[in-house]
């Protein structure tokens, strides 16, 4: 029951980090018995602050690309990932009504578990084509 308990709090711990803010890097030097290290300058990104005032964020939160597309279009990607979702799972559903089917697994289709995948597209990009509605695009 302890290893259940602590499996838990360390669950709750690091969802819970997620959401703390995060202070900018310090760019520090290390220094070496033979030199100094370069700093993988390159390799470090840089997040941006997403932050926003108000009901709504600004369009760059969904990224360089879905940022730039209208609603209408991500509206229409939404509807398409949604009926691709509900394909799939009627299409399993069908499947599993044949004899023996549950206990063989024949009903399991890698097309209908990656069609399933749309219900949480089709929801992603009807949050993103409502944020792109209420900044004007």
């Amino acid at each position: 029951m302890s290893k259940l308990n602590f499996m838990l709090l360390s669950l709750m711990v690091a969802a819970c980090s997620a959401f703390v803010p995060t202070s900018p890097m310090q760019q520090r030097n290390h220094h070496v018995a033979f030199g100094k290290v370069a700093e993988p300058s390159a390799l470090v990104l840089n997040a941006e602050d997403t932050f926003w005032e108000g009901e709504y964020p600004p369009s760059k939160v969904l990224g360089p690309i879905m940022s730039k597309m209208p609603s209408g279009m991500l509206g229409a990607l939404s509807i398409m990932f949604l009926t691709i979702c509900v394909y799939s799972c009627g299409q399993s559903f069908v499947l599993q009504q044949e004899p023996g089917a549950l206990a063989s697994g024949s009903w399991v289709k890698w097309y209908y578990v990656l069609g399933g995948f749309g219900g949480p597209l089709a929801w992603g990009t009807h949050v993103a084509a409502w944020i792109q509605r209420k900044n004007g695009m």
